[in-house]
């Protein structure tokens, strides 16, 4: 199987696992999200493991799938190697500190100690997560104002903490947070 029938593979399981999930202020298929996060990371590597993570990032999260069920399948596309530092970065970038497992925090505790969390993990993750701040950063101050200046601020601490990630990709997104919450500041 080829590196371009692999990322197929892939993609239409993470797109079965989110179902009839949708992007939260689009009618999109929620599947969208995932492959603009991989093609950012596609500009700064070819790392078969960063390319899917970047795709299943957010299967644990927010769908019935387990670290389990994602290696079971990565199992049948990729080597054994691939495949554990696929279901590794996936893991690391999957939020622990969420209100479904943590009620009785607010958000700004959870996310405190989400960023305590994030700080750890793996430079391919942190390459991970900047793109995966990029794509967010552009959608949602577009789609919610009122909420984008606190996420942007979020997204503004967690690139401040997370700095051991491709130094381009970290800058970029830096520059869009930055560009992003002066926009909502003029405008407030």
């Amino acid at each position: 199987m080829d590196r371009s029938e692999i990322i197929q593979k892939i993609t239409e399981f993470a797109d079965q696992a989110h179902g009839c999930q949708t992007r939260k202020y689009t009618s999109e298929r929620y599947i969208v999200h995932p492959l603009r996060v991989m093609e950012i990371c596609h500009s700064y590597t070819d790392k078969l493991s960063i390319l899917a993570a970047a795709i299943l990032h957010d299967v644990i999260e927010d769908t019935p799938l387990s670290k389990d069920d994602i290696s079971q399948f990565l199992g049948t596309v990729m080597n054994n190697n691939d495949r554990n530092l696929t279901v590794q970065l996936v893991v690391e970038l999957t939020d622990v500190y969420t209100k479904k497992d943590f009620p009785k925090f607010n958000r700004y505790k959870r996310k405190k100690m989400e960023l305590e969390r994030l700080r750890e993990i793996s430079a391919q993750a942190q390459t991970i997560k900047y793109a995966d701040i990029i794509d967010n950063s552009i959608e949602i101050p577009r789609h919610d104002p009122s909420f984008s200046k606190r996420y942007l601020g979020e997204c503004r601490d967690i690139l401040f903490a997370l700095d051991k990630g491709n130094l381009e990709l970290h800058r970029r997104a830096l520059a869009l947070v930055v560009e992003e919450l002066g926009k909502t500041q003029r405008e407030s």
